[in-house]
């Protein structure tokens, strides 16, 4: 398989990359509009013109209405949709999901995507839809697989092929067949039926299914999230590694007289001031037609892209999540997250920023990379760690040597202060957070080297922890 994806930027698990297909490079994170050409709010080059770099369409709507099936087999699908860049096409799972049964094969419809000039192919994969049993799940994603390997045979040229993701919310099923797609090396990795998730706001389910794929694809591999569409949302996404999006939330949403941020959906007529600076909004009338409601709501998903991608480029991917997880769903698929430290550290970048925003920082990857790094240090006989020095200088001539202490970090050497992440980090009050982060770094120093502690606290350290350490330390109050 030729190199179609190369990543230029990386963060927490996102990436900022280039997919390169017939019609053009695309720059991840991409977000893909849905375009129903029998319906359309507004048109391919108005939204491509909003910042649309890539288009999704459907080829079984394609395939099943004579006249657009004849005119794509003429002249493309490129033609059929008005628009001379990246068309990627679904296949008819959604379809599938919501008739039960449709009356093309997977194979008719590849080929059919080839032959109509499609950018990125779609096999049927079978759409297992979430808390449905493992058997069934098994069965579903084998049925998929087969229709991968199958697709493999009769697609090539120029046209890319995906490997859908299935196997529901069973996350062993995931990682395993997430591993089975890889090694078809196919060239784009979607995860298939999550939609209902997003619906229910189960995100901290949607969170889970997301990294247990994540761990079964090849690095390499860009990954497309079926269905994705709220801007709400795209930070976490991006964040857990997920780099193509495809959007109808702009128009469905538009249809119902829904609004889009990046915090949430608003009911238009709830609105009297609307929240956004974009040419449809500044205007201050809040009564949107639909047609400026889908537009809006396609200029805000963007912003968030652009945002998302600036903030992949600083460093601060990790603080535009917690920002952006005030949701209480979205907050607990965060706190979810935080059980993955170990896996997400392993592949996050070094990077020179380090913001405490919540209680939430004191688990993030940052951390965990300190308190391993802290196992390099060289400690032997009587070591002061100290909360302020200022109140220790004294003491220091006693001691064989000395570290401080910054929450949730926990201890460092003093020449380390201007280095990151210490140097780059404020914490402008103690919470319980990152006192119990600190403290059970320094426990788990002092039990892995042989030398006697001495832990010198002022007030504001008081945490339950203390208790735990006054068994490898001795405590001195200041």
């Amino acid at each position: 398989m030729a190199e179609v994806f190369e990543i230029t930027h990386k963060d927490v698990l996102g990436r900022i990359g280039k997919l390169t297909t017939a019609h053009g490079v695309v720059e991840t994170p991409a977000l893909m509009p849905v375009i129903n050409p029998n319906m359309m709010i507004l048109n391919p080059q108005e939204i491509q013109l909003l910042g649309a770099e890539i288009l999704i369409t459907n080829s079984y709507i394609i395939y099943k209405h004579s006249n657009l099936k004849e005119f794509a087999l003429a002249e493309g699908v490129h033609k059929v949709l008005g628009f001379d860049g990246p068309v990627m096409t679904d296949s008819g799972s959604y379809q599938l999901s919501v008739y039960g049964d449709i009356e093309f094969t997977s194979k008719e419809m590849v080929i059919f995507q080839k032959d109509i000039g499609s950018d990125i192919g779609t096999p049927i994969d079978i759409p297992t839809p979430p808390g449905v049993s493992y058997n069934r799940a098994l069965t579903e994603m084998e049925l998929t697989l087969e229709r991968i390997k199958e697709a493999k045979d009769y697609s090539g040229g120029k046209m890319l092929l995906t490997g859908p993701l299935q196997g529901s919310t069973h996350l062993d099923l995931r990682e395993k067949f997430a591993k089975a797609i890889s090694e078809l090396d196919v060239d784009i990795c979607p995860i298939g039926a999550v939609v209902p998730l997003m619906e229910s706001y189960s995100f901290k389910t949607l969170a889970e299914v997301v990294l247990a794929s994540k761990k079964g694809f090849r690095l390499d591999a860009p990954v497309h999230l079926f269905g994705a569409g709220h801007p709400m949302m795209f930070a976490l996404a991006v964040a857990l590694g997920c780099d193509l999006f495809d959007s109808a939330a702009y128009a469905r949403y538009a249809r119902d007289r829904r609004y889009l941020t990046s915090n949430g959906t608003y009911a238009l007529s709830d609105l009297k001031y609307l929240p956004c600076s974009c040419p449809i909004c500044s205007n201050g009338q809040s009564d949107l037609s639909e047609r400026e409601l889908a537009e809006h709501n396609l200029r805000v998903s963007f912003a968030e892209i652009q945002t998302i991608k600036q903030a992949i480029r600083d460093g601060a991917l990790w603080e535009l999540v917690e920002k952006r997880c005030r949701h209480p769903a979205l907050l607990s698929a965060l706190r979810a997250i935080l059980n993955h430290s170990e896996y997400i550290e392993e592949y996050e970048p070094q990077k020179w920023t380090f913001l405490y925003t919540s209680e939430e920082s004191a688990k993030r990857p940052a951390i965990l990379r300190h308190s391993k790094k802290l196992k390099n240090l060289y400690l032997k006989g009587r070591i002061l760690i100290t909360t302020n020095r200022k109140k220790t200088k004294h003491l220091e001539d006693e001691f064989d040597g000395i570290l401080l202490m910054k929450a949730p970090f926990g201890p460092y050497p003093p020449e380390l202060g201007e280095t990151y992440p210490i140097g780059q980090s404020e914490v402008s009050s103690l919470d319980n957070a990152s006192k119990k982060s600190a403290l059970y770094n320094l426990i788990e120093l002092i039990k892995s080297r042989n030398f006697e502690a001495t832990f010198a606290y002022d007030d504001n350290w008081e945490h339950e922890f203390l208790y735990q350490l006054c068994e490898y330390s001795n405590l001195l109050p200041l």
